[in-house]
């Protein structure tokens, strides 16, 4: 979620080759893309309340045609995608900060250290004083170890990015299956395995109870006390691989240019597109069909000895489709399709913490009790049609905002606290404008 430090959009597209800044605005473009696509998933999961119900609460609350079909397709092309999307990016702008450094003959090391620490302090009030999904906190502790690999080699970078993503998915669960099994025999871990399931059920229901009652200050205990009983979990830690995985992932695409120079990676756009499409929809296709017998009662995972590759699967699932929405974007820049929605969506993606903090504080409004009390009310396509008028909103926001400021503004604080004075945060005027000086 970096920020860019152009003061007026560049447009992304015109009549002649775009040269090295002017693709880099592609990533702002992208960025708000995925941004959209977290808002729908954060929305649909947890600010209605699905991840806290019962599955027959859910199943109840979208038993219509349309909701079915709209909980399919999100299931399908946007649910954990888009996060996937948005973590590649922040790996990506990682290593286009550390390559203006190094051609600068600079070291930004503690610069950068200073806007993870400034970044983890915001997400640390995100994640406990607004919503208990917070990712800014993740990103910034897991921004140090990202620093480490910097003068790592390509190869190195490859490796650590593969087993972090393709083995730890595989292993983990494994190892969480087995071990018990070894230790204890397979009647005692599947009642521990039983217990836990049913630990995480009460303290999902518990945090659905604080979010639902008309007491602001009830929420944000509810809040707290399930992200201290979350935060050390198994789960978690594997969920944190996964995401330096794909920080890494994003540092090789940064070094290799790969949304910078478009034209030298037409080819491997293409493939991306392909091959992301077509492996990517027969992981997600194959792990959704999976969840769904799985939740209608035809088939007991628990007791099934292939699951636990489940994740893995997933995983690739994930990885694939959002590396095949890089690619459809970088091809539809280079032919020059779509300007109008590139242009509309980049001024969300230079306000990314702007507008994803924006987005916490007003569906918690939405949703919780004390607000206007939404939660576990609303179908999918409500929900969905609800994010596409606030992300609209957002749209228009951030393009006349930065019609006037160079910054949005957290972007603006995360930038005057990481440099240690206040940033110039007006756009100057235009050369020729009316009231700026003669050139």
């Amino acid at each position: 979620m970096s920020e860019t430090v152009s003061p007026t959009p560049t447009p992304l597209l015109d009549a002649r080759p775009v040269d090295v800044s002017e693709r880099v605005t592609l990533l702002d473009s992208l960025r708000g893309f995925a941004l959209w696509g977290v808002f729908v998933s954060n929305s649909i999961t947890w600010f209605s309340g699905r991840a806290m119900m019962r599955k027959d609460q859910v199943v109840a609350l979208d038993a219509s045609l349309l909701d079915t079909v709209l909980k399919t397709v999100y299931d399908f092309t946007i649910n954990q995608k888009f996060m996937t999307l948005f973590t590649f990016l922040f790996g990506l702008g990682f290593s286009i900060q550390f390559a203006r450094a190094e051609a600068r003959g600079a070291s930004i090391l503690g610069l950068y250290s200073r806007r993870l620490l400034i970044l983890l302090g915001i997400g640390a009030v995100h994640h406990y004083a607004i919503w208990c999904g917070d990712v800014l906190e993740t990103y910034a502790l897991l921004g140090f170890a990202l620093m480490l690999f910097r003068n790592s080699s390509n190869r190195t970078v490859a490796l650590w990015a593969g087993v972090l993503l393709l083995v730890v998915p595989l292993v983990v669960p494994a190892l969480m299956r087995a071990v018990p099994v070894w230790l204890h025999g397979a009647e005692a871990a599947a009642e521990a395995a039983k217990a836990r399931q049913a630990l995480m059920a009460a303290g999902r229901a518990q945090l659905l109870e604080s979010l639902s009652g008309d007491s602001f200050w009830t929420s944000l205990v509810g809040t707290a006390r399930f992200n201290v009983d979350s935060y050390a979990s198994i789960n978690r830690i594997t969920w944190m691989c996964s995401v330096l995985g794909r920080f890494l992932l994003g540092l090789l695409a940064g070094r290799y240019l790969l949304l910078q120079d478009l034209e030298r990676h037409h080819r491997v756009h293409q493939r991306m597109l392909f091959w992301g499409l077509f492996l990517g929809v027969v992981g997600s296709g194959s792990t959704l069909v999976i969840w769904r017998l799985q939740r209608q009662g035809l088939l007991d995972m628990s007791s099934s000895h292939w699951m636990w590759m489940l994740g893995g699967i997933s995983e690739w699932g994930y990885l694939l489709l959002a590396a095949a929405y890089v690619a459809a974007f970088a091809l539809l820049a280079r032919r020059g399709w779509g300007q109008g929605f590139f242009n509309a969506l980049m001024p969300v993606g230079r306000m990314a913490l702007t507008n994803y903090l924006m987005q916490s504080v007003v569906s918690v409004c939405i949703y919780n009790g004390w607000g206007l009390g939404l939660i576990t009310k609303l179908p999918v396509s409500r929900v969905a049609l609800l994010c596409l008028v606030l992300f609209a909103g957002q749209m228009v926001f951030s393009r006349w905002w930065l019609g006037r400021y160079r910054f949005g503004p957290v972007e603006w604080l995360w930038r005057s606290l990481t440099y240690g004075k206040a940033q110039p945060m007006k756009v100057a005027p235009r050369r020729g404008a009316a009231g700026a000086a003669p050139a």
